[in-house]
């Protein structure tokens, strides 16, 4: 297929080209990227949730409760699982597409996990690219589930419009909630697993974090949301206040500076590939590949602070 068969089949949704593409993107395919240039066009009208948490919590259980009623209301769904990278071949483990697996037989959900490959923040490099394919297939809504690794995966507030942090009773002592970083990113917190002990403190310490933080005044107080996710209740109160959440950003006019906040991420993840490509290519052509760099650096002929300066030479030659 040429490059505007594969863009008319994203149009109408297929999800064969649509999981071809986002491998090759994934992979650094300069033919992809092309590609992705089409797409940015097609992109804007969906609204990226970014859902993060502490391991445990429950996050693909309220996104499989979020799958099911956005379905209901007729809502196209993408959702891209980010997951650790497996410290053998590299790829994803695909955890969260196992237990997102009763929505495979709809062909308006279009689940994708994507590997770490080492990247900090809780997201992938690759993520930004993925949901750009996800609104050119025209879902309506995007979820981004972050691996789940703590209180360092904040990234996830560069790329979406309404950013959820699930928390559940019993983290630790009084104080749990206030020292977490990584609560202070949320634009909703959803406290799942509401059925057990301590639901009413988990939310009392919340509340008492956001008073002692404050806001400004162009901020909006974070809603807070019991949930019980095997169940799926309290799931439509999330909905509700997410669509909340979206209408103060659209009336303030932030939805245009999160969108181009999107666009430099993901200008940086492309001049950041492509100067990786090239290191690869001096690698390549200079020292003989991979393989006899660490042969040279092994018998210590070599050491990364002179390969480094040979490379940036030849960069800026």
């Amino acid at each position: 297929m040429n490059e505007q068969e594969i863009i008319e089949k994203l149009r109408g949704g297929d999800i064969r080209t649509a999981a071809r593409l986002i491998r090759n993107l994934d992979d650094g395919e300069p033919s992809a990227l092309n590609i992705l240039k089409e797409l940015h066009k097609f992109s804007g009208d969906s609204h990226i949730i970014g859902i993060t948490g502490n391991p445990g919590a429950g996050k693909s259980t309220i996104i499989n409760g979020l799958i099911k009623k956005y379905r209901e209301k007729g809502k196209k769904v993408g959702v891209v699982a980010v997951d650790p990278s497996s410290p053998f071949s590299g790829g994803a483990i695909l955890g969260d597409r196992i237990r997102m697996q009763e929505h495979s037989l709809d062909p308006e959900v279009f689940v994708r996990s994507v590997a770490t490959r080492g990247t900090l923040g809780g997201i992938s490099a690759s993520t930004s690219s993925i949901v750009r394919v996800m609104e050119a297939m025209g879902k309506d809504i995007i979820i981004i589930e972050t691996v789940g690794v703590g209180q360092d995966e904040i990234d996830i507030i560069k790329l979406a419009h309404t950013t959820i942090v699930v928390t559940v009773p019993g983290l630790g002592d009084d104080i749990q909630a206030i020292k977490a970083g990584i609560l202070e990113i949320a634009d909703i917190f959803v406290v799942n697993k509401a059925d057990r002990e301590g639901v009413e403190k988990t939310v009392r310490d919340l509340r008492l974090m956001l008073e002692l933080k404050g806001q400004q005044e162009s901020q909006r107080l974070p809603d807070i949301i019991a949930t019980k996710g095997i169940t799926g209740e309290g799931i439509e109160n999330l909905i509700e206040s997410i669509e909340k959440h979206r209408e103060f950003i659209k009336t303030t006019g932030d939805i245009a500076r999160l969108n181009a906040r999107r666009d430099l991420i993901e200008l940086r993840d492309i001049l950041r590939q492509r100067i990786n490509q090239h290191i690869d290519k001096i690698i390549e052509s200079e020292i003989g590949g991979t393989d006899s760099l660490i042969n040279e650096m092994e018998t210590k002929k070599i050491n990364p602070y002179i390969i480094a300066e040979t490379i940036i030479k030849k960069i800026f030659s």
